[in-house]
């Protein structure tokens, strides 16, 4: 299902403040985002409270938007949905200009908006590990140029990253995907390097013990077999890209993607949000079409993932 752009809730500001209201608060059932009582509070009448709640167990006031990353923003939220919906359906992206284009705000504005979408779009601190008993989870590294984005290479034969003469992280930013088959994307930018250990604590952490762990040749995954119930791999400098099901195709797929859309949509992504912009890729990524998750949808689900987040102005520029 796509998003039809002619919803009245991405140009009626009472229609959208009316679906996130029954989004938040399904059933009409209020719960205070201040204190946390369900049920105790009531919306305020009158054009100046328009939107207000009171809640009568704090007597504290609050709208829609507190406690989400929409607080104590000036934007209406309908341009606030709808940039949701277009970065929910863009599969490589959207870039901060084009969403300053298309809502009439000024690029700081969209381009903050952005970063608070990408904050909805990150995993919840209690989601839990990849994979689980017969699943596979394939692992593979991504090392991405500094400056510019022009070439980026997932090749290490199994050396360690690391050369005082500039190659290696003394001029790369590195990427670690874990990609559970058929479900869901986890990425981090490994902003101290990567070896062998690093690697192994990603698995340990992220992967649950009794998945099968499907990588390349490379050397960094010398530890990884002690965490989980297989280990295989493949050999690609051998030329093997497939051996039975063995293979870390989808984990490849997701490079492609993601640094087609770093590349061609954004041009320039900074080191310190880089962060950022993997949560975004492996939001769409696990909640892709082939997973039942269609564009209304995944909308839905960013919204959900705003609540209980928030993220200002100085947090994005230290």
């Amino acid at each position: 299902m796509t998003c039809d752009l002619t919803n009245p809730i991405f140009s009626n500001e009472a229609k959208a403040l009316e679906h996130m209201e029954n989004d938040r608060w399904p059933g009409g059932i209020v719960t205070c985002p201040l204190c946390g009582v369900e049920g105790e509070a009531h919306k305020m009448g009158g054009k100046t409270q328009a939107g207000m709640f009171l809640c009568n167990a704090c007597r504290g006031k609050f709208t829609v938007r507190t406690g989400t990353v929409f607080e104590r923003s000036h934007i209406p939220l309908h341009k606030w949905l709808l940039a949701t919906h277009l970065m929910a359906s863009s599969k490589k992206g959207i870039s901060a200009h084009q969403l300053h284009r298309m809502l009439g705000i000024t690029y700081k504005s969209a381009w903050f908006m952005a970063h608070r979408i990408r904050e909805a779009m990150a995993p919840a601190k209690n989601a839990g590990p990849l994979g689980g008993e017969g699943q596979i989870v394939e692992a593979d590294e991504l090392y991405l140029p500094k400056a510019p984005l022009e070439r980026t290479s997932t090749t290490t034969r199994g050396a360690k990253m690391i050369n005082k003469h500039g190659r290696g992280t003394a001029n790369k930013r590195v990427v670690v995907s874990l990609v559970e088959r058929g479900g869901a994307v986890r990425s981090f930018h490994m902003k101290d390097g990567i070896d062998k250990a690093a690697m192994a604590e990603l698995v340990a952490q992220y992967v649950r013990k009794e998945s099968r762990l499907h990588t390349d040749e490379s050397r960094l995954h010398t530890d990884s077999h002690k965490h989980v119930a297989k280990h295989e791999r493949v050999r690609h400098a051998a030329g093997e890209y497939a051996r039975g099901d063995v293979t870390t195709n989808s984990v490849e797929g997701y490079f492609g993607v993601f640094t087609r859309g770093l590349v061609g949509t954004y041009q320039h992504v900074s080191e310190q949000h880089l962060h950022r912009y993997l949560s975004e890729f492996d939001f769409r990524m696990s909640n892709r079409v082939a997973l039942g998750v269609h564009d209304v949808s995944r909308a839905a689900r960013i919204l959900k993932g705003a609540e209980g987040k928030r993220l200002t102005y100085r947090q994005t520029a230290n």
